[in-house]
C-alpha cells in the first residue's frame, strides 16, 4: 500500500484528536492556527482517505467487573481450519480483542470474564474443540496496560497515557449509561446534542452521565483509530523477559516508553514473561533499532525478548456484550 503524504497541519490535527477526539473544532483551530472551516474540511478528508478509521472511546473492562485473560497460540499450518477458527473467535461474545500475527505466536486474543472459574470453563471448551489446530499455547492474565497517545504524527517526545486494567470494580450501569457507552465506543466525536437525541435524554443529563463514567474510570479517553499501513507504519509487539526489576528500574522503563515517539502500549502480565511493549514503526529494521536501544539502556533488567508483527487486529463482540451485561 502506498504511503499517504500528510502535511504538518494534518499531523498536528491527528495528534490532537488522539489526545481527545471530543475536542471542538474551534479549540482545534486555535491549536493548529487554522480556521474552523479548514479544520472541519481537513478532518473530513482524513476520514475520506481512510487515515482516520473511526473515533473511539477507551473503556476499562476492569471497572465494569471483568478480568482480562490473554491467550497466545501457535497454530498448525492448515489454512482452511485456521480461517474457521478465526471466524468462530470473531463471533464469540467472550472475545474482547484479537490479533493475527507473524513471529513468536500466530494468534493472540483477550477473553473477558467475571470470574476465574468462568474463564477456565470458556477456555477449556474453546481449546478442546480446536486442539487439532493448536501446536502450543500460553495463557496469561493482564495486570494493567498503559495506553499512550500516538506521538509518531509529530515525533513528540512526551505523551499522555491512561491505564487499563488494575483492580476489578463492579460498577453497575443503567440502561441510559449503556446506551451512551455503546454509541461513544465507536463514535466518540458525536456532538452532545445528537447523542442526547439518540438516547432520548437531555444534553444536561447526558453530560452529567459522561462525567460520572469518567470519574469512575469506566471511560478513560477519547481517541482515534488510524490505518497504520496508509501512514507507512507497521504494528510490532515485543515480549520482554526480565532478569530482575526494582521499583526504580520500573519507573525508568515507564518513563522510557512514555517518551518514545513510537510507543503505543506498555502491558504488564502474569505470564512466562513480564511485559509486552507495542510500537508503530516503519519497518522491522526500525523496530530492531528501538529494541537494541532499549537493551542498551536497561542491560541489567532485560534478559531476552521475542517479537510479533501484527498482521490483523480487531475489537470483538465482547466489547459490546460488556456494556450490556452490567445493567441493573
Amino acid at each position: 500500500m502506498e504511503k499517504v503524504k500528510l502535511d504538518l497541519t494534518d499531523r498536528k490535527l491527528l495528534a490532537e484528536l488522539d489526545k481527545n477526539c471530543r475536542i471542538s473544532n474551534s479549540t482545534l483551530a486555535k491549536k493548529v492556527n487554522k480556521s474552523r472551516e479548514a479544520v472541519k474540511y481537513r478532518i473530513q478528508q482524513l476520514q475520506k482517505r481512510g487515515i482516520i478509521e473511526k473515533f473511539i472511546t477507551s473503556i476499562n473492562p476492569n471497572r465494569l467487573g471483568y478480568y482480562m485473560f490473554k491467550v497466545y497460540l501457535k497454530l498448525e499450518n492448515v489454512p482452511e481450519e485456521r480461517e474457521k477458527f478465526f471466524e468462530e473467535l470473531k463471533k464469540s461474545p467472550d472475545i474482547y480483542w484479537m490479533g493475527i500475527s507473524d513471529g513468536a505466536f500466530d494468534l493472540v486474543f483477550a477473553i473477558l470474564s467475571k470470574s476465574i472459574s468462568e474463564y477456565f470453563t470458556k477456555i477449556n471448551y474453546l481449546l478442546s474443540k480446536w486442539q487439532h489446530l493448536v501446536v502450543s499455547k500460553i495463557l496469561g492474565t493482564m495486570v494493567d496496560t498503559r495506553q499512550y497517545n500516538k506521538k509518531f504524527f509529530t515525533d513528540a517526545k512526551d505523551s499522555q497515557y491512561v491505564i487499563f486494567g488494575g483492580d476489578v470494580v463492579q460498577n453497575e450501569i443503567d440502561e441510559l449509561d449503556s446506551k451512551i457507552l455503546n454509541i461513544l465506543a465507536n463514535d466518540a466525536r458525536i456532538p452532545l446534542a445528537e447523542l442526547a437525541r439518540k438516547v432520548h435524554s437531555t444534553i444536561e443529563i447526558v453530560r452529567g452521565r459522561i462525567r460520572k463514567l469518567e470519574q469512575k474510570e469506566i471511560i478513560l479517553s477519547y481517541r482515534i483509530a488510524v490505518d497504520l499501513n496508509k501512514l507507512g507504519l507497521e504494528f510490532f509487539k515485543a515480549i520482554i523477559y526480565f532478569r530482575t526489576l526494582s521499583e526504580k528500574d520500573e519507573k525508568a522503563l515507564f518513563e522510557w516508553m512514555k517518551r518514545h515517539p513510537n510507543s503505543l502500549y506498555y502491558i504488564r502480565s502474569l505470564a512466562p514473561w513480564e511485559v509486552e511493549f507495542e510500537f508503530a514503526v516503519e519497518s522491522y529494521q526500525h523496530f530492531n533499532k528501538i529494541i537494541n536501544d532499549l537493551r542498551q539502556h536497561f542491560p541489567h533488567v532485560i534478559r531476552n525478548y521475542e517479537h510479533l508483527i501484527m498482521i490483523y487486529e480487531t475489537w470483538m463482540p465482547a466489547y459490546q456484550e460488556m456494556l450490556k451485561a452490567n445493567l441493573h
